[in-house]
């Protein structure tokens, strides 16, 4: 590219020498001398407007040995197409001059110029233009000429573009171009004065990239031309391909210029080697033309071609021979666009046969010669022998089958037309200027009679109209059109011949580049007419994931089996954190969730014994309210008994808490009401047992004291002053560390194990620490008045209770912490129900025998040991 550029800078030197040369060596007949003819079209007019248009596809310059006059270059393939939109620019300003609305009392002339695909030839004729310095501008011997034009229509190509604006833009000319679509080309600090009515290269490479991500295509070749064009395309799709990752590249090609068998064979192989089912071409009609005989010669077939704006409509590749080959090719087209009387002006034309051998008017005599196969006088030698015939100028157009007269699919013509009345409205908007209130120094305004082509290019900047066909036409602030491209598709008719259809659009909008495609109007060249598949590697199957082959494009892997639980996806092998992969491993499905649940066996079963402990403390607690008057119930402080069934009910019931989902308020719950009801359950037993040791030392001498210091109100104080320790322990755990449910997913890969963690291990220690410290104090109590003497010992049936309590606990301990998920849930419900059935049964079972089994021994003497009365 470097080198390119640097060709280029050279050709700007040499030209501008030759142009100085040319310049300084005016004769006093006004002749110049070493005099390079150029095929033009001219009109004079008050404003002069210059163009540049490939009428030939080739060009030859001779050797140059300098022993004798240098011959002068020869254009042959004459272009029709190339050839109307010359017109289409000569009817643009005939439809201007007639319009009394537009530049009124201004006559618009042109001077259009052949630059025969050379940068050198065309890099003369906007020499000229610029300069006005050209033999048949000559008047008369005064050498005064028509005046240089004041800005160019052109050029059709990004390369000449570049080196003609890069010295126009010196002086601030103005260039609208028409075809010229390098993303380069918007850089205002290197082109300040052009312009272009076709939208830049950067939005046609990522309209590209929407088409291929819109079909799956992510393994294709990319072949470009080998200028500013083709490279900059090629930079801008690399670039734009990466960021978007909807694809890789199998190959990047630069097609060579002219005819290079060696190099077009090579890279046919190329093409021909790969995988990639998918060839985007950033190219001209001479590059496809030569690299579709080496296609052909190959026979590569089967591909899917998709086309830049550049050759899309070329119809020299529309041949019944390369359609299958290239038929089906889809596209990007210039914006497709209706002028009104076009055909008209076209069917008008005539050859100037006063001038035939005139280079300054030659360019519609040339199209005649073309046209009807003739030669106007004199022809070269063997023209009429080899069976040829004179012009004569009066042939008819209308019976010629000719692609020149079909104007149903006008785009680069439509742009030369937009570019056009681009020029005329900032003329127009300049000539409308007031004294006294213009953009220029000192607020003044452009006139006609000192107009500087640099005026018209802030005009330029700010114009904005509509076509006749609709169409809004500005510039942004890079002189950019507004982007707008039509999809083109190549259908193949049943006569064999070729027709290109309009199959969607993309155009840029408030969500970005939208492409819009008609699917069912796509002709895919393809026995199973359906949009082929161009991927390096296939989608892996479900349960595997890509691994990128060593040394390869991203595109470019190997499927490996997803590790247990997974599935595939964009991102490789995962499934959402609550979810595992299916049997067959295609999708996710969410994780089996596990806890204590009241619908299971366990539940159910832990459930039924909470309730009947609940149901048996309710059964005794009514028994006893029966019975209150009786001495059993008397003698064993009915108060504390009252108070133990309630806790040992509140017992029961807290179990419940340890069943069903946790939640964050069961959570916080079912710990504070475990602790808290096994301490006022233990508390009422220690201040039983303390009760029966106060009774025993006041049947003493002198121990009547004992009782006195610890009635009914100290009992009930204590039971409160031990429950309410316990009740701050609680809320400080749950201020400072709450319990919180917990989606545990460490016991089981495909699991979720809801549990409650304690959040402070500490708060749980000194909650069970507490609960510990009571019930053996109680025990040890009861222990020391085991063999008080008492028929009915209640000390005896303590020590018992508190025994069944304690072992409990310290089983629980072991068994809580090696049980995993809702096991140890069900431990600690299992240790509350056994612990409180354990104190339940201990200390109430034995006097329910008495009040109901045996009666009789529910007497003051019998529990005072004096017998049992008859």
């Amino acid at each position: 590219m470097r080198a390119f550029l640097d060709i280029n800078l050279l050709l700007f030197v040499h030209f501008l020498l030759l142009y100085s040369y040319f310049s300084s060596s005016v004769s006093s007949s006004c002749r110049l001398q070493g005099q390079f003819h150029l095929n033009g079209m001219h009109k004079a007019g008050d404003v002069v407007l210059g163009g540049l248009f490939e009428i030939h596809f080739f060009s030859v310059f001779p050797d140059l040995s300098f022993t004798s006059e240098p011959q002068q270059p020869t254009c042959h393939s004459f272009d029709v197409l190339g050839f109307r939109q010359a017109q289409t620019m000569a009817f643009a300003i005939d439809e201007i001059n007639r319009n009394t609305n537009l530049l009124p009392n201004v006559t618009l002339g042109y001077s259009l110029y052949d630059n025969c695909v050379k940068l050198g030839i065309g890099f003369r004729a906007a020499l000229l233009l610029a300069s006005g310095q050209e033999e048949q501008f000559i008047l008369d011997d005064t050498c005064v000429g028509t005046p240089p034009v004041i800005g160019i229509v052109g050029d059709s190509s990004s390369t000449r573009s570049i080196a003609i604006s890069t010295v126009l833009g010196l002086y601030r000319v103005p260039m609208v171009s028409y075809f010229a679509t390098c993303s380069c080309l918007s850089d205002r600090q290197k082109f300040p004065s052009f312009f272009r009515t076709i939208p830049s290269d950067a939005f046609q490479v990522r309209a590209m990239i929407q088409i291929l991500r819109h079909f799956g295509w992510t393994w294709t070749g990319l072949l470009v031309s080998d200028d500013d064009y083709g490279l900059h395309a090629a930079r801008s799709f690399q670039s734009d391909l990466a960021q978007s990752g909807g694809g890789c590249l199998a190959y990047l090609e630069v097609l060579p210029w002219g005819n290079d068998p060696a190099e077009l064979m090579r890279i046919v192989d190329v093409m021909k080697k790969s995988t990639a089912r998918v060839v985007i071409v950033f190219g001209h009609e001479s590059h496809m033309m030569n690299l579709m005989e080496e296609v052909v010669r190959q026979n590569v077939t089967g591909l899917q071609w998709m086309a830049s704006e550049a050759w899309i409509a070329a119809t020299v590749l529309q041949t019944p021979q390369l359609m299958p080959y290239i038929g089906g090719t889809l596209g990007i087209a210039i914006r497709r666009g209706e002028i009104p009387g076009f055909k008209d002006f076209l069917l008008k034309i005539q050859p100037d046969l006063q001038h035939n051998n005139s280079y300054g008017n030659s360019m519609v005599n040339q199209f005649w010669e073309y046209t009807f196969q003739c030669r106007f006088a004199p022809p070269h030698a063997g023209w009429v022998e080899a069976g040829g015939s004179l012009c004569t100028g009066q042939e008819d157009l209308e019976i010629v089958e000719t692609e020149f007269l079909d104007i149903s699919n006008l785009r680069p013509e439509y742009n030369v037309y937009k570019a056009v009345y681009a020029l005329a409205y900032a003329l127009d908007n300049m000539l409308q200027c007031e004294p006294g209130r213009g953009p220029f120094r000192e607020h003044s305004c452009g006139s006609l009679q000192r107009l500087e082509p640099w005026q018209l290019v802030h005009y330029l900047e700010m114009i904005n109209f509509t076509t006749p066909f609709g169409d809004q036409v500005s510039f942004d602030v890079n002189g950019d059109a507004i982007p707008i491209y039509d999809v083109m598709n190549w259908l193949s008719l049943p006569d064999g011949k070729t027709t290109i259809q309009n199959v969607g659009q993309v155009k840029e909008s408030a969500k970005g580049e939208e492409l819009i495609l008609d699917e069912d109007k796509i002709f895919w060249n393809f026995e199973s007419k359906e949009p082929p598949r161009s991927v390096c590697s296939e989608s892996c199957p479900p349960g595997t994931r890509m691994a990128r082959k060593k040394g390869e494009s991203e595109c470019c892997f190997d499927c490996i089996s997803c590790s247990e639980g997974k599935i595939s996806n964009k991102t490789g092998c995962s499934c959402p954190e609550d979810f595992w992969s299916s049997p067959q491993r295609d999708h996710c499905v969410p994780k089996k969730t596990e806890f204590l649940s009241y619908q299971e066996p366990l539940g159910i079963c832990l459930t039924t014994t909470s309730l009947l402990g609940t149901f048996i403390c309710t059964v005794i607690m009514g028994i006893f309210i029966y019975y209150h008057s009786t001495p059993i119930v008397r003698a064993n402080n009915s108060e504390l008994s009252f108070q133990l069934l309630l806790s040992l009910k509140s017992c029961f019931l807290c179990s419940l808490l340890f069943i069903g989902r946790p939640s964050l308020w069961t959570c916080q719950l079912r710990h504070a009401a475990f602790g808290i009801s096994f301490v006022l359950c233990v508390s009422c037993i220690l201040v039983k047992t303390i009760v029966v040791l106060a009774v025993f030392k006041a049947s003493k001498p002198g121990g009547g004291a004992s009782l006195k210091w610890f009635g009914a109100v100290q009992q009930r104080g204590t039971v409160l002053v031990l429950t309410s320790i316990q009740a701050a322990i609680c809320t400080a755990w749950i201020v400072s560390a709450s319990p919180a449910p917990h989606k545990n997913t460490q016991y089981h890969n495909d699991k979720i194990v809801y549990e409650c963690v304690v959040g402070s291990t500490v708060g749980f220690a000194v909650l069970l620490s507490y609960v510990g410290f009571l019930a053996i104090l109680s025990f040890l109590l009861a222990f020391l008045a085991r063999n008080l003497p008492d028929n009915f010992n209640e000390a005896k049936l303590i020590t018992f209770s508190m025994l069944i309590f304690c072992a409990v606990w310290v089983a629980f301990v072991p068994a809580y912490v090696n049980s995993p998920g809702k096991y140890s849930d069900a431990v600690e419900v299992f240790a509350i129900l056994a612990s409180s059935f354990g104190l339940l049964l201990a200390l109430f079972g034995p006097k329910c025998y008495i009040i109901l089994l045996r009666p009789e021994r529910n007497t003051k003497k019998a529990i005072m040991g004096r017998g049992i009365e008859s």
